[in-house]
């Protein structure tokens, strides 16, 4: 596939409406800095009316969608909270109960994520653990498999960690926290398809420490760093509902890999099986039967890794590509990672291509 059918997604933000610093036009600002293609603003139970739609500056444009991140605010502490997109209508009055939830958001035509699955509490910034607990639900359509902002509250123990990261933002991103994975793996190992997403959680938080004040991870900091990039079968048209629902169902195909932005672009990663009669993208089912040809392609060199079922089967160093054959059935995807500041760090998170 061609880099223009790659659309840059950032997902997961927050405004004024909710407990955001910034307006939707600050977003759009950002944006347009950043080189990504769209943004999708999710304020808390509150689907905001009249910000959807193209915004333009010179020659470059983004596309700004809303969706809504849900949670039960009668609930102490305030777990379980859902990202909804396309859903096209308010849903937060459903949040008591999770399933209720996932249903009306499936019926109304929209996507659901579980937002930061794993999101510890911070007892040195008062933060509260805000994880996802009830995983007897079902008919969601995938995860939030990273979160910048939950992976900040793994590294600041004091304040001073938080003061560290506020000046050097670029040191937090390592990778999605392990057990989020490991739980991922475990849901796709039961038989279900599981759409993995990157998410911001924007904020752009003013806080003060002492005599230092910053805006802790601007949102135009966060647009460079863990994006969720989306192949679509043809390139966005200009048109606000015909692109917003080619990007949805691409997205809830898994036609799409998350991608750490900051140490290196990841604009033009691939990952493809090719069966006897049949060629397969992210988020597709190919059979094994007579064999299948798995292939990654990265835009640089990286540290590639080839996982079945959870399990690394094969590793790759300093290489920009990697193939495969399997007989196999089983759910493989792709990790790659790359040195940045010092540390190995998580760069590329693939969907799975299904091989049955």
């Amino acid at each position: 596939m061609k880099d223009e059918l790659e659309i840059v997604v950032n997902l997961h933000m927050h405004t004024r409406y909710s407990d955001g610093s910034g307006t939707h036009k600050d977003i759009a600002a950002a944006a347009l800095k950043t080189g990504v293609d769209v943004v999708i603003v999710t304020d808390h139970n509150v689907l905001v009316q009249g910000f959807e739609g193209y915004y333009k500056e010179k020659n470059k444009k983004i596309l700004m969608l809303i969706g809504e991140e849900i949670h039960d605010q009668a609930r102490d502490p305030q777990k379980d909270h859902l990202l909804a997109f396309g859903a096209g209508r308010e849903l937060a009055t459903f949040a008591e109960n999770r399933q209720r939830l996932i249903d009306q958001v499936r019926d109304a035509g929209g996507l659901s994520f579980l937002a930061h699955p794993d999101d510890p509490a911070a007892p040195a910034f008062k933060e509260t653990d805000i994880s996802w607990e009830d995983w007897s639900v079902q008919n969601y359509t995938g995860i939030e498999l990273w979160n910048a902002l939950s992976e900040l509250k793994t590294l600041v123990p004091t304040k001073l960690h938080g003061a560290f990261y506020a000046l050097f933002p670029a040191f937090v991103a390592h990778q999605p926290i392990p057990s989020t994975v490991v739980k991922w793996d475990e849901l796709l190992a039961q038989g279900g398809r599981v759409v993995a997403i990157g998410g911001s959680d924007a904020h752009a938080l003013h806080m003060s420490l002492g005599p230092i004040s910053r805006v802790i991870f601007p949102y135009e900091f966060h647009f460079r760093t863990v994006n969720t990039h989306v192949i679509t079968p043809e390139p966005l048209s200009g048109e606000v509902n015909t692109d917003k629902k080619l990007i949805y169902e691409a997205m809830s195909q898994g036609h799409c890999f998350i991608g750490y932005d900051l140490p290196a672009p990841t604009r033009g990663f691939r990952f493809t099986a090719q069966g006897m009669d049949k060629t397969a993208i992210m988020g597709d089912e190919i059979p094994a039967k007579n064999g299948v040809t798995l292939q990654a392609k990265l835009p640089s060199q990286a540290e590639i890794r080839l996982l079945k079922d959870g399990v690394v089967i094969k590793t790759w160093k300093n290489q920009l590509s990697c193939t495969h054959i399997t007989t196999e059935p089983g759910v493989y995807r792709i990790e790659a990672y790359r040195r940045y500041l010092g540390k190995l760090r998580g760069w590329i998170f693939s969907n799975p291509i299904y091989v049955r």
